[in-house]
């Protein structure tokens, strides 16, 4: 299956971030038909908002993991 083919939600963050780069040359190349370049920019807003999510996902489980590891180190002392 090819990537652009995926549902956003079935990439991994690094070939979202990839395919929206990819997205963003090809809009600012100026080369795009109007119906074409909206599907693109469409398709890179869902990316986008993809990217942040496992983002903010990763984020809150580094805050837990660090959360974690605070509590180890006061029930040791």
């Amino acid at each position: 299956m090819d990537e652009l083919d995926k549902s956003v939600d079935e990439l991994s963050f690094g070939a979202a971030l990839s395919e929206l780069e990819q997205i963003v040359k090809a809009l600012e190349s100026g080369q795009l038909e109007l119906e074409d370049g909206l599907a693109r920019y469409e398709r890179g807003v869902s990316l986008l908002r993809a990217c942040r999510s496992k983002l903010a996902d990763a984020e809150q489980r580094v805050t837990m993991l660090v959360g974690e590891l605070d509590e180890d180190e006061a029930s040791d002392a």
